[in-house]
């Protein structure tokens, strides 16, 4: 459904649901195949599949291993003044184009894909039971996703919605929430700007970021203990699409319109 057929329409009800849990996901492993098996039979082209990124990095072979990384100076003088593993250090250093800020062992990176995130995103919680481990976000989360909603059209004959999701700090709030840092077959922005309120008062800057909603929502459906890396989120048809569409990337900022750097 193509937003203009969509706008119309309102939201009646709304379920969240985890899948089963997946087993311990390698480099290399089938994920879709494992998805559609943990799959309910009643998913349905409408649904929305939100996935944490760890089992699409550990499935692509993003991860790499502490005792591997050979830090080179820059990460030293950061590990030293900010108290953190020098070996952590540089592998944030590798996945960031900048780093925006250091402050009190936190280190504010832009990434290789655009994201704007502490520690470019390198992640150690929920890694491997062994420790040792780090997980990068996917090379290219949008087609990532792509890629999977590929994979379960062939297994299951169905194309739900995907979204890749991620925990991110906010600006001027306290806490974490998931976002969308992949999608695909999901209007990711509604935008209103030029629509009318339920006034008749048209709308100037209100854009509704769609798939960072529905990733936050599904987190809500899971611990971040549980181990249940899928959540099946229904009733949100009027903003699912037959195309891949533009995926997460639509949401991010443009440099010329943020304001904190």
């Amino acid at each position: 459904m193509d937003r203009a057929r969509g706008a119309g329409l309102r939201l009646t009800s709304l379920s969240v649901r985890p899948l089963a849990p997946l087993p311990p996901i390698r480099p290399g492993d089938d994920l879709a195949g494992l998805i559609a098996a943990a799959a309910p039979e009643h998913l349905g082209d409408g649904d929305v599949l939100v996935i944490a990124h760890k089992v699409v990095s550990k499935a692509e072979g993003r991860v790499r291993r502490l005792e591997e990384i050979e830090p080179g100076g820059r990460a030293r003088a950061l590990a030293e003044e900010h108290r953190k593993d020098v070996r952590l250090v540089q592998a944030v250093l590798d996945e960031s184009t900048e780093l925006l800020r250091a402050v009190d062992g936190t280190l504010i990176c832009l990434t290789h894909h655009g994201f704007v995130c502490a520690n470019a995103g390198v992640d150690q919680s929920n890694a491997s039971a062994e420790g040792g481990e780090l997980v990068l976000l996917p090379e290219d989360p949008d087609a990532s996703a792509a890629r999977l909603r590929a994979g379960l059209a062939g297994a299951l004959g169905v194309r739900p919605a995907l979204v890749i999701a991620d925990s991110f700090g906010r600006a001027w709030r306290l806490g974490q929430v998931d976002v969308a840092i992949g999608a695909t077959g999901l209007v990711p922005l509604d935008q209103w700007i030029g629509r009318p309120d339920a006034f008749g008062r048209a709308l100037h800057v209100t854009s509704i970021a769609v798939a960072d909603a529905v990733a936050a929502a599904a987190d809500l459906a899971r611990a971040k203990d549980s181990l249940e890396p899928v959540v099946m989120v229904r009733g949100l048809e009027r903003y699912v699409t037959r195309e891949n569409g533009p995926g997460a990337a639509a949401l991010r900022r443009p440099r010329e319109q943020d304001l904190f750097r």
